[in-house]
């Protein structure tokens, strides 16, 4: 290769950014500077399961065999070699993901040549259609490689690659057979002979997992949701185009048993999209780059060990040793420990222990801002303790999937069928409007904005921790249980969706922006069935800390969203929009989602059982160690079923004849 001027290159490209399609990737310069460009165009052949990537081949390339295949995958071709002469060993290659077929043993590129960029879109054969002509690449449920003619003229490819996500993983830990064990309570629990009518408000998801495990167990659930649409936090609606938006951006993550185990027993465990095992960071100084966490297919922890230490973007090895030092605390004593973390935020934690500030700069900014849409500054250590640690314990706790559809139809709905085909019920726009108390103290019913009263056995608040406080009774105000519920509120959270006019890179993933105002994101296009598209992008993003925007009209808050846009994708994204144009925003506030898991909260979060004797409450506010999370809302519901099924059963609470006379009607 020349040193001073060098010729174009040609790849085959199967990039994490498109979704279905090869497409040709073009540049000059020399390869290690290509290698630096453009980081994810590795290999044509991945022996690794994650995914299939580029082959980057010089203009005359080597002879080609099965043992000699382009540079593995993440690795810059060493001094001395050229990616297409690095012996690349047979024992790499996995059989039963990679076959290669037809594989000439001398120039199976012959028309790889030097591309005059002028013409690269024309019809002519060049190295993408040799390449395609030669090689059918199989890798199992992943992608499969179809051969087509060549592409006709000014058309951008000519073949096309079929994704399938990730298989589900085997989840086998103790966390998951606990989540069984407690389902399987309900199931084989003692038929009640006279059921309890439930009457639970709000169809979020703790409400919609109460009533679940309710009619499990044989009892009545009745569910009342003050709004037309199911799913509380994770409700969506559609526009007046079909086009679905949403609360927030929600990622189910392998350290979710519980509600792993609800897709298991909805028999809806397809509707999850997993993604390749890894967490990806943008790289606030290197705009359009990105910095990975790969988790190797290895037992935990050392899958998260790895991932750490073979970053060296990010952290350098003393801040590597410094933070594990930090972390050895929490890794030795355990849940303890965590939980008594909850008296310091992630920086006081961190001058605690002795990690070095850019650690949070790097880390546990973007993290707490996922976490709970709050700043280090701000957010209770014990958060980010527990995810680490479910992270670190579990081989796939960190694996993440996204929903194939909005959550209302495609989670919500089959637990509403599944209630409501065992006797629940379930009643739409019904707000609550006052509890009722009879002079026992206890709840004697319900009454409703439109003036309705409903009575029965038991009654379950599913309601987020605010609206809650608002409606308790007076007398309630003064007990010690309730008054704790002055110590938690909401975060403001802000979602938003843009479509643009054209297809943009991005991976098909979540990735952690690294931004000041942006905390997550993802291209729905890409990421999801539902709202797949290859002709246009529909980005979703989590906009946090929301505090000080909240106020502010959609037109302030897409103008700063687009100037961060720009640095995410610098070649493709103007804010002035000279490049990528936008077709629609639609803008979700949420003054008062999840609660603000600041320091000392676990003091003021209460359990799912009451000191009124017929009145429980489930929300991920209350007492559970997945905190604010789908995760938390899902195990708090379940837990709410159990103190009922429980009180049921000691005789605590019991069916009573107007009930039961409700019931048979």
């Amino acid at each position: 290769m020349r040193s001073k001027t060098h010729p174009s290159w040609e790849c085959l490209a199967i990039h994490p950014s498109a979704r279905g399609t090869y497409f040709p990737y073009r540049s000059s310069g020399s390869l290690p500077y290509l290698w630096r460009k453009a980081p994810y165009f590795s290999v044509l052949i991945s022996p690794f399961p994650r995914r299939v990537e580029a082959a980057t081949l010089p203009r005359d390339p080597s002879p080609l065999h099965a043992t000699r295949l382009p540079v593995p995958i993440h690795t810059p071709p060493r001094r001395g070699y050229t990616s297409s002469t690095l012996p690349f060993p047979r024992r790499f290659l996995d059989p039963s993901r990679v076959s290669i077929e037809a594989v000439p043993p001398r120039h199976p590129f012959p028309s790889l040549r030097r591309i005059d960029s002028s013409k690269a879109l024309e019809g002519e054969e060049t190295a993408s259609s040799a390449m395609q002509n030669t090689f059918q690449t199989k890798l199992g449920a992943k992608c499969v490689l179809r051969t087509r003619k060549a592409a006709p003229r000014r058309t951008r490819a000519s073949s096309q690659v079929r994704c399938a996500d990730f298989p589900t993983p085997k989840f086998d830990t103790a966390s998951q057979r606990e989540a069984e064990a407690i389902s399987l309570s309900f199931q084989t629990a003692p038929r009640p002979q006279k059921p309890l009518r439930v009457a639970v408000v709000g169809a979020g998801l703790a409400g919609l997992s109460c009533a679940k495990y309710l009619s499990d167990a044989g009892h009545k659930p009745v569910v009342y949701e003050g709004r037309d649409v199911l799913g509380g936090k994770v409700a969506a609606w559609q526009d007046k185009d079909g086009d679905w938006y949403e609360t927030g951006l929600h990622i189910f993550f392998g350290a979710y048993p519980n509600m792993m185990q609800v897709f298991k027993e909805l028999d809806i465990q397809d509707r999850l999209q997993w993604k390749c095992h890894s967490m990806i960071f943008a790289m606030p100084d290197a705009p359009g780059e990105f910095s990975r966490f790969d988790f190797p297919e290895i037992p935990a922890p050392f899958n998260g060990l790895w991932a750490i230490l073979s970053n060296n973007q990010m952290l350098t090895w003393p801040e590597k040793i410094q933070f594990g030092i930090g972390l050895l605390p929490a890794i030795i004593f355990g849940q303890k420990y965590v939980e008594e973390q909850d008296k310091l935020t992630v920086t006081e934690w961190m001058d605690k222990q002795g990690v070095p500030r850019r650690v949070n700069d790097e880390v546990f900014i973007a993290m707490a801002k996922a976490l709970n849409f709050i700043d280090p500054d701000d957010l209770s250590m014990t958060v980010v303790l527990t995810a680490l640690n479910r992270f670190l314990q579990e081989k796939d706790g960190s694996k993440m999937a996204f929903l194939d559809g909005p959550p209302p139809t495609r989670l919500c709905q089959p637990m509403v069928d599944h209630f409501t085909g065992k006797g629940g019920e379930l009643h739409m726009n019904k707000r609550l409007k006052k509890i009722l108390l009879g002079e026992d103290g206890k709840v004697a019913g319900l009454e409703m904005v439109d003036g309705e009263v409903v009575t029965a056995d038991v009654y379950v608040s599913a309601m987020p921790v605010d609206p809650l406080k608002l409606l308790l009774p007076e007398p309630w105000k003064q007990m010690p249980y309730f008054q704790q519920l002055n110590g938690l509120e909401g975060v403001p959270v802000i979602n938003i969706h843009i479509w643009f006019d054209k297809k943009l890179t991005t991976v098909d993933h979540l990735l952690f922006s690294r931004s000041p105002l942006l905390s997550v994101y993802a291209d729905m296009s890409t990421t999801c069935r539902e709202y797949a598209s290859n002709e246009k992008s529909m980005l979703e993003l989590v906009f946090a800390p929301a505090k000080d925007w909240i106020k502010r009209s959609d037109e302030d808050i897409i103008s700063a969203t687009m100037i961060e846009l720009e640095r995410l994708f610098p070649t493709e994204i103007k804010a002035d929009q000279s490049l990528a144009k936008i077709e629609k925003y639609i803008v979700v506030k949420t003054p008062l989602s999840v609660y603000k898991a600041t320091k000392g909260r676990e003091d003021f979060r209460p359990t799912q059982k009451s000191p009124v004797s017929n009145f429980f409450m489930a929300g991920d506010f209350t007492k559970q160690r997945y905190l604010a999370s789908m995760e938390g809302a899902i195990f708090s519901g379940k837990l709410c079923a159990r103190e009922v099924v429980d009180a049921a059963t000691n005789g605590t609470v019991e069916a009573s004849v107007a009930s039961e006379a409700a019931a048979a009607v």
